[in-house]
């Protein structure tokens, strides 16, 4: 059956844009491509239970819902390597080639953090029903809580405000084109170009496992989404086994 278009739904304020967007599709009233935008989060999400700040009006804060029938449990690193892709190609047309992607799927300008992902899924039994992407992006703030040493927005790089709602739909557009991409057997080839614009590529930094802080070197990360470095020897690291140390 083919997909119709999706959706853009611009929403006033929300607890999480994830969580209407994951109600919609447990209540069976949300399809592929659909994206929720709210112009403000009174508890957004970031990775590992973290909390995602927002200021009123001055970010963007969208979830877009995915169907991926021809994907599986074990593939879905091929999606967040697809989602960061999409958001990259969307920062970047603003920011410049200063932007890269911090492993597995943060956006950042410099060594300055601008937007992050968090990707929910449902599945049935081993059958992958759906995913919710949460897309964090920092657009027109100037000030953040000082908690956020390396946070980074669009204004501060370009030195003007932007249209929100209009950049929220341009990424909705630019994150369903990777993905569209990713359908059509093309993770090789993405996979190449998210390992050449990887944050610190080819750099010595500092990692933390457990309470060990130590000094290696990114050299790029494998098909299933492990970091790899390099120092007296070769290592591979889970996401969530090291913090980095910036």
């Amino acid at each position: 059956m083919p997909r119709t278009n999706p959706l853009f739904i611009v929403l006033n304020t929300v607890d999480s844009t994830n969580n209407y967007a994951m109600a919609k599709v447990h209540a069976g009233l949300s399809k592929h491509g659909n994206a929720y935008f709210s112009s403000h989060q009174t508890a957004g999400k970031g990775q590992r239970g973290k909390h995602w700040e927002t200021s009123f009006k001055e970010n963007i804060a969208l979830s877009i819902v995915l169907e991926l029938p021809n994907l599986n449990a074990a593939q879905q690193f091929q999606l967040s390597v697809a989602v960061a892709l999409g958001c990259f190609d969307f920062f970047s047309k603003y920011a410049g080639f200063e932007t890269t992607i911090k492993w597995p799927n943060d956006i950042f300008w410099r060594d300055r953090k601008a937007g992050g992902v968090l990707i929910e899924n449902i599945f049935h039994g081993k059958d992958w029903k759906f995913s919710v992407v949460g897309i964090g992006i920092n657009v027109n703030q100037l000030q953040f809580n000082t908690t956020l040493k390396n946070a980074v927005s669009l204004y501060q790089i370009i030195g003007k405000k932007l249209d929100v709602v209009a950049l929220a739909k341009e990424l909705h557009v630019s994150v369903l084109k990777r993905v569209n991409r990713l359908e059509k057997n093309g993770f090789i080839e993405m996979l190449k170009v998210y390992n050449q614009l990887l944050f610190c590529l080819n750099k010595k930094v500092k990692l933390k496992k457990d309470t060990i802080v130590f000094k290696t070197q990114i050299v790029g990360v494998t098909e299933h989404g492990k970091l790899i470095t390099t120092d007296t020897i070769e290592r591979q690291f889970d996401f969530g086994e090291v913090v980095w140390v910036l």
